[in-house]
């Protein structure tokens, strides 16, 4: 779990309830404790006239930790009476998610201002271990500092959060400054609003739809015909899930997954920071399109700016009228990669830890609540109101290499302007570079990452493959959220694994023994100086085999590809 360090030249935190440990071992729960008022009515004030809902659990242990600092044992004790339900259950889920810090009533509460530091990949590459080290060093009074996972910024790396304010290209000068200050809300950026985007044609597609002058058949036919997929990394054919969804009976729901956790990718927070009303619209129609009662918008906790944009502008659309077929409700995410997974974000939804559904049933069948729901992802419904607009034929020939489509492509690591990358579905990682500019000053194309932290790793010689969904597999890849990272001649392929794989035992929601035991015995053998061909063999095929959800089956991805490709490094 994350490291934590405090100022005032203090050693480090001994807190008995970490962070999101309750994914693994969670320490004892204290029995018998008396509720005091005071605790009562903190939290009565708190909530004031929000309905007590099991579902919002989350939201308002947000609430509290946005409050307090912190959640302490007595708030929870009262939130528990007041939602009706076990102390076990509140507990559960508190410890959790990575960005609740349960305190115990004889335990100090956290440091004021946390700063994150993102030590995922491309963010490691950027230097991130020696900036977590500077910071430590200096003690800041006041301020702990934590490790943290993939923020959604690895163009900018190496990528840090002061309390709620994103930090791009970090350095402990500009982090010290922001964490003394104070400074730990958001900056919100530029992006278009609700007035200039009507003034340019925006919601006329979904103004259409409502109004009974496009049918749903022909908005469906038009997004299979175009060949747009679930671009937040299965790639299932947009169209026909719409048509499972709508083919189930009433009622139905549905959830838009802004969970954008892959290490590497960033393109869906791109899009809400500049354009957040094309997605908007394209969600409303989908919901049109299979009836949905309501749709359930979850957004990872570290976009911050995006979760206040969604604040501002959802009233707008009320106020118009376009959201009158449906109702719309956002909830933030706290910390857990898991989450992105689609039943495990419905479980969230729910108020519950993010553990993944054993399927069959499937979301599309049995949902939220029980209901069938339709799962899109944030890019995917970005492209809805294009498509309908400029049609079926634009947006196929986009492609190349037979490919269908547009692709925003997040690409970071040893190239000179990383960012996203639109452009043809279907395109090379060689012309990805080309279009960030090459490569950066003193580094060689080696290996690159294809599909994020799970998609595996593939050598120099093998970046002419079409990067789109079903091409990579037979190499022991995938696309997934089209996240490629770059490497060059001065990275260690096996420091490279090794990091993608601690990332996996970091986020594993402990759930399956494969993946909660596979990861962490995993990263023992990867820390030997020589790696053990046959043990490591035999964990990665009990994880891909065994585990319930696609991050254990897809954490040993890197393993295989460092023993398949990069044996040089091994020696």
């Amino acid at each position: 779990m994350n490291d934590i360090s405090k100022g005032d030249g203090a050693p480090p935190l001994r807190r008995s309830i970490h962070p999101g440990s309750g994914r693994r071992r969670a320490a004892p729960f204290p029995r018998g404790r008396v509720l005091r008022q005071e605790e009562v009515a903190a939290v009565k004030a708190l909530l004031g006239d929000l309905p007590r809902e099991r579902a919002l659990l989350i939201e308002y242990l947000h609430l509290i930790q946005d409050r307090e600092g912190c959640l302490p044992e007595g708030h929870l004790h009262a939130l528990s009476e007041e939602l009706r339900i076990p102390m076990a259950e509140v507990y559960e889920v508190a410890t959790f998610y990575a960005h609740f810090d349960v305190v115990g009533s004889q335990e100090e509460p956290p440091p004021k201002v946390t700063v994150r530091i993102c030590d995922s990949l491309s963010c490691a590459l950027a230097g991130a271990e020696g900036l977590v080290r500077s910071l430590q060093d200096q003690h800041l009074p006041g301020v702990r500092v934590v490790r943290a996972p993939c923020m959604g910024a690895c163009h900018r790396a190496p990528a840090a959060e002061v309390g709620h304010r994103p930090v791009d290209h970090a350095n402990a000068a500009k982090i010290r400054d922001l964490a003394l200050r104070g400074e730990v809300h958001p900056e919100i950026p530029t992006y278009e609003g609700f007035d200039s985007y009507v003034k340019a044609g925006g919601y006329s597609v979904l103004r259409a739809c409502l109004a009974g002058a496009r049918q749903v058949k022909d908005v469906v036919a038009a997004l299979s015909d175009g060949g747009l997929r679930g671009l937040g990394g299965a790639g299932f054919p947009t169209g026909r899930k719409w048509e499972l969804v709508r083919a189930e009976k009433a009622p139905r729901l549905m959830a838009v997954n802004g969970d954008e956790g892959e290490p590497g990718t960033f393109k869906d927070r791109v899009y809400l920071e500049r354009e957040p009303h094309k997605f908007l619209e394209g969600m409303a129609i989908a919901a049109w399109a299979v009836e949905a009662d309501a749709v359930f918008l979850y957004m990872r906790d570290e976009y911050p700016a995006v979760l206040r944009i969604l604040k501002a502008e959802l009233p707008r659309l009320e106020a118009a009228g376009l959201l009158a077929h449906t109702k719309v409700h956002v909830r933030r995410g706290a910390g857990a990669y898991i989450c992105g997974e689609e039943s495990a974000m419905i479980e969230s939804i729910e108020g519950k830890r993010g553990y993944p559904r054993h399927r069959p049933p499937y979301v599309a069948q049995v949902g939220l609540f029980g209901r069938p729901t339709l799962v899109n992802n944030v890019e995917t419904l970005y492209w809805v109101p294009s498509i309908l607009e400029k049609g079926a034929a634009w947006f196929a020939g986009q492609g190349k290499n037979g490919a269908k489509g547009l692709r925003s492509y997040s690409v970071s690591g040893r190239v000179k302007q990383p960012g996203m990358v639109l452009t043809a579905a279907g395109s090379t990682c060689r012309d990805l570079i080309d279009l960030c500019g090459g490569m950066a000053d003193g580094h060689h194309f080696k290996a690159y990452l294809p599909g994020g932290a799970s998609g595996g790793i593939l050598p120099a010689y093998m970046a002419d493959i079409p990067l789109d969904f079903g091409r990579l597999e037979k190499h022991g890849c995938f696309v997934g959220s089209h996240a490629v990272v770059i490497l060059s001649h001065k990275d260690d392929m096996k420091a490279v694994a090794l990091n993608l794989m601690r990332f996996f035992e970091d986020e594993s929601c402990g759930q399956c023994t494969p993946c909660r035991n596979g990861t962490e015995k995993a990263v023992a053998l990867m820390g030997a100086e020589r790696w053990n061909a046959e043990l490591l063999a035999d964990v990665s095929q009990v994880m891909a085999d065994a585990s319930i959800c696609g991050l254990g089956q897809a954490a040993p991805n890197p393993v295989k590809c460092v023993f398949k490709y990069f044996p040089e490094d091994l020696r």
